[in-house]
């Protein structure tokens, strides 16, 4: 659906819910919270202007591959998309041109099993069917296959949404602190509190991540997010065990009405 308040912006939904928001004359415009805290993590990784070999396990619009390509020229993206059908929609009407992006459609831990050991500098994991994670995309075993997938410097990311009591988000944080020396997660006050269903960002990296510079990034947004890390993501933790393939499940569905577009 275009944006009726801006030209050239358009509002794609998948079965009533929304799913990415493009600009097509700004692409540095990410209008959803959470892709503007995915935006700031990719801002701090790097030097300004430095080109990312970055994998997208989710495709949408292309919302955050646009934006890289805007701010980081050059940058090498392969984005994983398994709804092909969607893929040839936004081709045709959300077009985005930059040769440094290529569109896969394929499962994304399958494509994500086929890229080169140590080959990445940023692994973008937002996958939903319909407005759920898929269960094979929440286990140990798959964030594995983004730690091997990337460069002694480089960084996972995983978007997911719940709310209270966080189990799900308890349990996805175990399961990449498991697996990366250095962790994070961002969310509104609100969603940590158990308040209200939100997107969560499950943040990894075995070298230390950009903690200072993210948080004021983070602060400084409309509705400002928290950046747990250290005593206080094992506290929210708690008893909370890493996930595996065998007791993989999908993540909750939301509430109703938590996606109404009116």
């Amino acid at each position: 659906m275009p944006d009726l308040d801006s030209d050239g912006a358009w509002l794609l939904t998948l079965d009533g819910t929304p799913q990415s928001y493009v600009d097509l004359a700004e692409p540095t415009h990410l209008e959803f919270e959470y892709t503007r805290r995915l935006g700031h993590l990719a801002d701090t990784l790097a030097p300004e202007g430095q080109a990312l070999d970055v994998l997208h396990l989710g495709g949408g619009a292309l919302t955050l591959p646009r934006y890289l390509a805007a701010t980081r020229p050059g940058s090498r993206q392969q984005v994983a998309e398994a709804d092909g059908p969607l893929v040839e929609l936004v081709r045709e009407v959300l077009p985005w041109g930059d040769p440094g992006i290529t569109v896969t459609v394929a499962d994304a831990r399958e494509l994500l099993e086929r890229t080169a050991p140590h080959s990445l500098d940023l692994v973008i994991a937002d996958v939903f069917q319909g407005s759920r994670t898929p269960a094979h995309l929440t286990s140990t075993e798959f964030v594995q296959l983004a730690a091997a997938a990337l460069r002694p410097t480089g960084c996972y990311v995983a978007n997911l949404a719940d709310s209270a009591p966080l189990d799900f988000a308890r349990a996805q944080a175990a399961t990449v602190r498991a697996v990366f020396a250095h962790t994070c997660l961002v969310a509104e006050p609100s969603v940590l509190r158990g308040r209200r269903y939100g997107n969560l960002l499950l943040i990894g990296s075995p070298a230390p991540l950009p903690v200072e510079p993210l948080t004021r990034r983070l602060a400084g947004d409309p509705f400002p997010a928290r950046l747990t890390s250290g005593p206080e993501l094992r506290r929210l933790i708690g008893t909370a065990t890493a996930v595996t393939d065998d007791r993989a499940h999908p993540s909750p569905p939301p509430p109703t009405g938590a996606f109404s577009i009116g």
